[in-house]
């Protein structure tokens, strides 16, 4: 069976296993090593049952139950975001040239709302061009934090390019923020990034961390520990102390980092063995699963990033959907895969996204 973006159907799981290929059985059918019963699954009353027993104002638990009940996977607990920072993360040129209408920040946010998605994050500068004539119709996002490309030599740092209350006035529901954790800036960028989810708080808005390493002594013998479930999942715990209401990362494709990073007698953070022997495995769902361990258990939501686009775009959005979901994470943030094409795939895409989501036959792990 062939399934392409021209299909106009709704996935279901004998399409999704054709789009697993050999990786089906393995995927579908296992069962995690750290069980299940620990975790907090996300379901209808999410809101009810994860966040109203906590500090977050009133105000923040209208946006976030705003958000879960937007799009094709309202009212089911996960969510599907459309994010698009690439034009100042990733220049606009590299970003935008496959697909110039992206140029024109309107059509990212017709593409989240054809595409059936929960909401819609992006810059100050797109969201707030065309707030008047869409915040109402999709919940809006504003990623305020940036790395950019344009400083000679390039550097790699995330500083602020907008204030909370400018996301407040434009009707966000939410702040998205990027820390590079292991970097030389992230203690400033930790600190920086508190203080402002605070203040998103306060102002009534969700709060979303993009939680990402970045150092080059996280690349060692050739491989790259920046995708490291014990790395990243310690990133995801540092997320949730500053109160990030939902965790965006990477989806792992290894492990071990503390251990090849303390390799030669060298003395970096701490770890213990059963992290590895009794909580984890080389399937990715048990990678994923100790990353939304560390969202205090899946309380706090865990959505995987997409990653870049490539020329199985189809197929890899479903896996990491089904690597997600069945983990016991929240959702997917996928966004190159989705804009970097013509809109109509790009809506078909994210439609496959939801579809893993929406099949009650994927059940968590």
């Amino acid at each position: 069976m062939s399934v392409t973006l021209e299909r106009t159907t709704e996935l279901g799981i004998s399409e999704i296993a054709d789009l697993l290929g050999d990786d089906a059985q393995a995927l579908l059918e296992y069962k995690a090593k750290l069980d299940n019963s620990h975790l907090h699954v996300p379901g209808p009353d999410w809101v009810d049952r994860i966040f109203a027993p906590t500090d977050r104002p009133i105000p923040v638990l209208r946006n976030l139950q705003a958000i879960l009940g937007n799009g094709r996977l309202a009212n089911t607990g996960y969510v599907s975001i459309l994010p698009v920072d690439q034009g100042i993360e990733h220049s606009a040129g590299a970003s935008f040239a496959k697909n110039p209408i992206y140029f024109d920040g309107e059509n990212i946010v017709k593409l989240a709302i054809e595409g059936g998605c929960n909401a819609v994050a992006s810059t100050l500068g797109v969201l707030g061009s065309v707030a008047r004539k869409y915040a109402h119709k999709i919940p809006f996002i504003l990623k305020f934090n940036h790395n950019e490309l344009l400083t000679l030599p390039n550097k790699f740092d995330q500083v602020a390019f907008a204030q909370m209350e400018q996301a407040r006035d434009m009707g966000c529901a939410a702040v998205g923020a990027t820390i590079y954790f292991g970097s030389d800036e992230s203690t400033r960028q930790i600190v920086e990034v508190s203080k402002m989810f605070h203040r998103a708080h306060e102002l009534g808005m969700a709060t979303i961390l993009w939680c990402y390493l970045r150092n080059s002594g996280f690349k060692k013998d050739g491989k790259d520990y920046h995708v490291a479930a014990d790395l990243t999942g310690q990133a995801n715990h540092l997320g949730v102390t500053i109160e990030a209401d939902i965790i965006k990362q990477k989806l792992p494709e290894t492990d071990r980092g503390y251990e090849a990073l303390n390799a030669d007698g060298k003395s970096y953070g701490k770890i213990d063995k059963r992290v590895y022997t009794e909580m984890s495995s080389e399937n990715p769902i048990d990678l994923c699963r100790y990353q939304v361990a560390n969202c205090y258990m899946g309380r706090m939501g865990l959505i995987n990033s997409g990653g870049a686009s490539g020329k199985n775009d189809l197929a890899e959005a479903v896996r990491t959907a089904v690597i997600n979901k069945r983990a016991g994470g929240m959702g997917l943030i996928s966004g190159r895969k989705a804009f970097q094409r013509p809109m109509k795939e790009g809506i078909a895409l994210l439609k496959a996204i939801q579809d893993v989501y929406r099949c009650k036959d994927i059940t968590v792990a």
